[in-house]
C-alpha cells in the first residue's frame, strides 16, 4: 500500500522551492502525493497562486482559506488562528502518513500545530538555519522541535538540529531543495523571458525582492525607499521588482513599489508574482540580485550571478563569496551594487548548500521511515553532573 505524503506550501517561493519534491514524490509507486495550499497562494493581492500550480499538473487536495486583508502582528496571529481551524479539519480528513513542511513562515507554524496534535509526523526542510532579523528565526526552531524527521541545507545546520534536542539518526544533510531547480529544469530563453513577461529587456536588469524585517530596526517603508533611491543611481539598468511577501509591513511596500514602476514604465516591471521558473531565467540573465530573499542566498550563487543582500532579514546564514551585504541605506546599497557589478573571481560562487540532489535523498528517506515511537530528547552530553 502506497505511503500518503502530504505537502503544505502557503507562498509562492516555498512552492517553487518544493516542486521538484512534489513532482519526485507523485511518480514513485510507493508514495502518494497529498498537496494542501494555503496562505498568499489564495489571495488576489498576492497573485492567486494556486493557479500557478494547477498549471504545473498538481491536484490541489485541501485550500485552507486564512489571511486577513491586516497589515499588523495581531492580523498575522488572527492569520493563524484562522489556520488552525482550517487545517485540523483538512488533515482530519486526509489522514497522512507523513506532513512535509518547508522553512519558517507562520502559516507553516499553523500546519507543524496542527499535525504535531493529530499525531501525524512532520518532516521539517530547511531547519537549523538563522535569520536573527526575522520572527521566521523562533518560528523555525519552533517547528523543529514539533517534527520527527528533519531535512537540513548543509552541515552546520544539521549540528543545530541536533542541539536543539533531535536524534541525529533523524536528521539529514541532504542540501537546499531549491538547487534541485539548477539541475533539473528548463530555464527560458532572454526571449523567451521577455515574451512570458510581455516587457522589453534591453539594458542589463535587476531583479529585486524586498521583503519586510519583522524583529530587528528596520522600518519596512523607510528601508524600501532607500532601496529605490538606490536603483536610481542606475539608470542604464532595467529593474524587476516582484512583490513582498505577507509578514506584517509587507502591505506598506506594495504601493511604492507600484508607483515607482508606473513613474518609470520603459524601465521597470513591478509583477506579484514571476513563478520559479521564470524567476531563476530571469536571475540567469540578470546583472545582479538585490533584497533580502533567502533565495538570493541560496539559489542564486549557484546561476553564478552576484547578490546584494540588504540590512538585517538574513543575518547569521551561510553565504557564498558572491553575496554582498550592507545596510539598509540608500549610500550602502549603491556602493554594494557597484561592487557587484565589478567582476568576480570563479570561487565566489561556490554554494555551501549543495549540489542539488535533495529531492531524491528526501524521497528515498520517506519511503524508509517506519512508524513513530515517541520521540526522546536528543541531550548533547549525558555524562553525570559532578
Amino acid at each position: 500500500m502506497a505511503k500518503t505524503i502530504a505537502v503544505f506550501t502557503g507562498t509562492r517561493a516555498e512552492y517553487g522551492l518544493l516542486y521538484w519534491l512534489m513532482k519526485d514524490i507523485a511518480v514513485d509507486p510507493e508514495l502518494e502525493l497529498r498537496l494542501i495550499v494555503s496562505g498568499t497562494h489564495l489571495s488576489p493581492e498576492f497573485g492567486l497562486t494556486y493557479q500557478q500550480i494547477e498549471q504545473d499538473g498538481f491536484k490541489i487536495d485541501e485550500r485552507i482559506e486564512m489571511l486577513l486583508s491586516s497589515d499588523t502582528s495581531v492580523g498575522v496571529v488572527k492569520s493563524m488562528g484562522v489556520a488552525l481551524l482550517g487545517l485540523a479539519d483538512a488533515l482530519a480528513r486526509q489522514q497522512p502518513d507523513v506532513l512535509v513542511i518547508l522553512g519558517d513562515r507562520f502559516e507553516a507554524l499553523a500546519a507543524a500545530q496542527a499535525a504535531m496534535l493529530q499525531r501525524i509526523p512532520v518532516a521539517h526542510l530547511h531547519g537549523g538555519e538563522i535569520t536573527e532579523g526575522a520572527y521566521d528565526d523562533a518560528i523555525r526552531h519552533a517547528i523543529t522541535k514539533l517534527s520527527y524527521l528533519h531535512f537540513t541545507a548543509a552541515e552546520p545546520y544539521r549540528q543545530r538540529v541536533i542541539q536543539l534536542g533531535e536524534a541525529p539518526d533523524r536528521v539529514f544533510n541532504v542540501g537546499a531543495v531549491g538547487l534541485d531547480h539548477i539541475a533539473k529544469t528548463q530555464l527560458l530563453s532572454m526571449d523567451e523571458l521577455q515574451s512570458s513577461l510581455g516587457f522589453v529587456l534591453d539594458s542589463p536588469f535587476f531583479v529585486v525582492t524586498y521583503h519586510p524585517v519583522t524583529l530587528a530596526d528596520e522600518p519596512a517603508e523607510e528601508s524600501f525607499r532607500a532601496l529605490l533611491a538606490a536603483l536610481d543611481q542606475c539608470p542604464d539598468h532595467q529593474v524587476i521588482l516582484t512583490y513582498p511577501n505577507a509578514d506584517d509591513g509587507g502591505r506598506a511596500i506594495i504601493p511604492l513599489l507600484e508607483q515607482y514602476a508606473a513613474a518609470n514604465p520603459a524601465r521597470v516591471l513591478a509583477i506579484p508574482s514571476l513563478g520559479y521558473r521564470r524567476y531563476l531565467s530571469a536571475v540567469k540573465h540578470c546583472a545582479a540580485v538585490i533584497g533580502n530573499s533567502s533565495s538570493g542566498i541560496i539559489e542564486v550563487p549557484s546561476l553564478g550571478v552576484p547578490t546584494i543582500n540588504i540590512g538585517q532579514r538574513q543575518q547569521g546564514r551561510l553565504a557564498a563569496k558572491s553575496v554582498l551585504h550592507c545596510e539598509a541605506n540608500s549610500t550602502a546599497i549603491t556602493q554594494c551594487i557597484a561592487q557587484a557589478l565589478q567582476p568576480m573571481a570563479s570561487d565566489a560562487y561556490i554554494n555551501p548548500y549543495g549540489a542539488g540532489d535533495a529531492s531524491s535523498q528526501i524521497v528515498a528517506r520517506l519511503k524508509n521511515l517506519s512508524t513513530p515511537t515517541i520521540k526522546q530528547f536528543h541531550d548533547l552530553d549525558r555524562s553525570p553532573s559532578p
